[in-house]
Formats: C-alpha cells, sequence, structure tokens
C-alpha cells in the first residue's frame, strides 16, 4: 500500500473492523469468506465504512461481506487484497487450521516415534506402559515442546526406565544415570521434565501414585534401585569384619566385634576394601527387627538388611560381599511380594534360601497360630518360589502370610 492508503486504512474508526478481520482470517485458514458484524457502531465508525465500502450503513449492527470488501480494496486505493491489507496494518496471518494439523502430524509422529524406543527397549508389553504413556499425554507438557526436543525426552525417558526396571539391574547414582544418558550429571534433577516422566514411569510400574514432594520422590528412586546422593541412603548391618588395616574397616570391625549394629552409607561401602574372612556366610533380612534382636542377643553371624524392597545402597554392598567371596543367605516374609523380592536375591547372588522352604512355612504359621499371633490373609496374585516347588502350594493351602519377626526366635537361633 501506499503511505497515503495506509494511512487512511488505519485511521482509528476503523480500527475494530481490522481487529475482527485479523482474527476471523486466522480462524478461515486466510481464507476470504463469511462475514463480521459489527454492533453498536458510532457515527464515525458508520461513515468510514461507508467510505470504504461505497454503501450508506443506518445506526444498529453493520454486516460487512469479507469477498465485497477483498473487492472493494483490490479495485480502490489500497491496491491489494483483503489479506494483504489486515497483514499490513494488524501483523501477520496464521492460519490456525494449517497449524493444528502440523502440531497433530507431529504429535502423531512423536507418539510413533515413542512406541518405537519403546519396543527397542522391549518396554512395549510392560502392563504399565500403556498408563504411563496416556498420562504422559494427558499431562501435554511434551505436546508443547519442539517436536524434536519432545521425540528427544521421550527416548532418554524410555532408556532410563529400561534400565532401572530391567530385573537384576542396579541404576547406580542419580547423577552417574543421568550422565550416561543425557551427557550432564544433572539431567535428572528434580526440576527436569525428564525427572518428571521417569518419575511418572516408575510410580506407574510399581502401582503407587507419582511423588508430590522431594522425599517421595527420593525414596521412589531408592526403592528402583537409584541412589539421589551418596550418604542419605544408608543399609543397616550387624558383624560384618572386614578385613585390612584402612580406617573404614577397622571402625567397621570394632563396632561389629562390640555388638553393635552400623548404618553404612554409599559412601562408606566405597571406602572399605572388602577382603573377608574365609568361608563366611552373610545372612539376608528383610525387617531391621531381626538385626535389634541379633544385636542384642549376641548373634555370631553377620547380618545385612534390606529394609524391605532392597534399595541401591543395600545392592551395592550384597555385590561388594558377594565379590569378595561371601556365601549368602536370604530370609524375607511369607507374602507374595516376599517371595518376588526373595526370586530375586536368591537368583542374583546364588543365595541360600534361609528358613524359606515349604516346611519352614508350615512350622512359622504353626508356632504363630500357638502364640495366639494375628496373621494376616495373603493379598495379591501368587508368586512362584523358584527355590521350593512346593512353597507357593503350601502358602495357597493355608493362605495366610508370615511376617519375618512372627518367627524370630526361629532365626535367632540359626544367628546364635
Amino acid at each position: 500500500m501506499t503511505p497515503a492508503a495506509r494511512s487512511w486504512l488505519g485511521q482509528p474508526d476503523l480500527a475494530r473492523l481490522w481487529d475482527m478481520l485479523h482474527e476471523r482470517l486466522q480462524r478461515n485458514g486466510i481464507a476470504v469468506r463469511g462475514r463480521v458484524q459489527l454492533a453498536d457502531a458510532s457515527h464515525a465508525e458508520r461513515e468510514a465504512l461507508a467510505l470504504l465500502m461505497g454503501r450508506a450503513y443506518a445506526a444498529g449492527v453493520i454486516t460487512i461481506t469479507l469477498t465485497d470488501l477483498d473487492r472493494q480494496l483490490r479495485s480502490g486505493a489500497a491496491g491489494c487484497g483483503l489479506a494483504d491489507v489486515v497483514a499490513e496494518l494488524r501483523g501477520p496471518l496464521t492460519s490456525r487450521p494449517a497449524l493444528r494439523e502440523t502440531r497433530a502430524a507431529e504429535r502423531d509422529r512423536f507418539w510413533v516415534a515413542a512406541n518405537e524406543a519403546l519396543r527397542a527397549a522391549r518396554l512395549d508389553e510392560a502392563a504399565w506402559v500403556p498408563g504411563w504413556l496416556e498420562e504422559v499425554r494427558r499431562g501435554g507438557t511434551l505436546t508443547r515442546l519442539p517436536s524434536v526436543r519432545a521425540a528427544s525426552l521421550i527416548e532418554q525417558a524410555v532408556d532410563v526406565l529400561a534400565r532401572v526396571t530391567a530385573p537384576g539391574e542396579v541404576g547406580g547414582s542419580r547423577g552417574e544415570l543421568a550422565e550416561r544418558v543425557t551427557g550432564t550429571a544433572h539431567g535428572l534433577d528434580d526440576d527436569t521434565v525428564l525427572a518428571r516422566l521417569v518419575l511418572r514411569g516408575l510410580a506407574r510400574a510399581r502401582g503407587e501414585e507419582f511423588p508430590r514432594d522431594a522425599r517421595a520422590r527420593r525414596e521412589l528412586w531408592e526403592a528402583a534401585g537409584v541412589a539421589t546422593d551418596q550418604v542419605s541412603s544408608t543399609v543397616l548391618t550387624y558383624g560384618l569384619l572386614p578385613q585390612g588395616d584402612d580406617w573404614a574397616a577397622r571402625v567397621l570391625r570394632q563396632r561389629s566385634l562390640a555388638g553393635a549394629e552400623t548404618h553404612l552409607s554409599m559412601r562408606d561401602l566405597r571406602r572399605i576394601q572388602w577382603r573377608l574372612p574365609t568361608d563366611v556366610e552373610v545372612f539376608i533380612c528383610e525387617n531391621p527387627r531381626v538385626i535389634e534382636a541379633a544385636a542384642d542377643k549376641g548373634g555370631r553371624h553377620p547380618l545385612v538388611c534390606t529394609s524391605g524392597n532392597p534399595a541401591t545402597t543395600v545392592l551395592a554392598l550384597l555385590d561388594a560381599l558377594a565379590a569378595a567371596g561371601a556365601r549368602l543367605a536370604y530370609r524375607g516374609d511369607f507374602d507374595w511380594p516376599g517371595l518376588a523380592m526373595a526370586n530375586r536375591i536368591i537368583s542374583r547372588y546364588a543365595a541360600r534360601p534361609w528358613q524359606m522352604n515349604a516346611a519352614d512355612y508350615e512350622l512359622h504359621v504353626s508356632v504363630a497360630r500357638a502364640r495366639a499371633t494375628p496373621l494376616q490373609p495373603l493379598a495379591g496374585h501368587p508368586v512362584v518360589a523358584s527355590w521350593d516347588p512346593e512353597l507357593t502350594p503350601a502358602m495357597q493351602v493355608l493362605g495366610v502370610s508370615v511376617q519375618e519377626e512372627s518367627a524370630l526366635e526361629l532365626l535367632l537361633a540359626d544367628l546364635a
């Protein structure tokens, strides 16, 4: 447009018209069709519109047909069509239907890439994956990001989840895991989109709610075998006697010889040179009460407590003990989660089941009932005990769970 045409068309009395047309053309996909209506037009607005359209307008609602206006602009002082005039006066026009189609195509490509990443990581058949993907889709965070960035994040999230949910795998520290996957030790920090994606997947995989505070996030990482730092998570031990003159080994020996339990952090584990006496057997329990009772009774065998599902620090210690030649014996709860955990520990370390056969279960049930100890019914889906084919059927027949502490005196007899 010439400066004179731009000045005249840009007058305040036509401002409402161009504002409405800027919105309408973008909704139309920049197609010149339809009409707009101006209600309660002032006298000055009616005069300006009359000069623009070449017709008089009475008071009331004024209807402007876009094709008529386009024709007037092309034949008049503007010398160009409606879309060009509106773009000149109100800024660039974006076809919203085309933009929606482009974004929809990008989203489709993104979810295809996500499913391909899951198949490559062999996670596509995991029962928790569809719910996780749907939760990510509903959240909308990834769809608001550039498609390349979103695809990179979902691929990294799948990589992390594949590492920490694989049977027998230990994630290591969160910083180490982040560096392996993202190239930076801060790639899985709490404030990152990637960390939230992974935590949603971990929560789904474990059938838990998404963690809402720092403590819950740390516990979920730990449950997946990933240490958030080297000092906050510890493993409870009793009676370990590592050989060597390094101060960390000496301190642990002194506490063990004094009959004291010891909490070891990941930093402690890395300070100790794990050389052990020949043919030592280390007993593994699930409940801290077993170690407390063993310390009170002066138990003579070393103990490691998993404190439930073993976290990174627990597995790091058991790895070190096994590598140093220790034989391991494992005892957990007689319930389905307990059997699943026992399967993992026994398989990983070729551990000896410690009072965890069918006969032990039946004895522990009878002892608990003789003491009138309430026993909870078994809940969940049955798990086959890999070390004893008779255990699962026996548990299904009796239908009750037995916690470690219910048979404490039987375990302490072994430790004595």
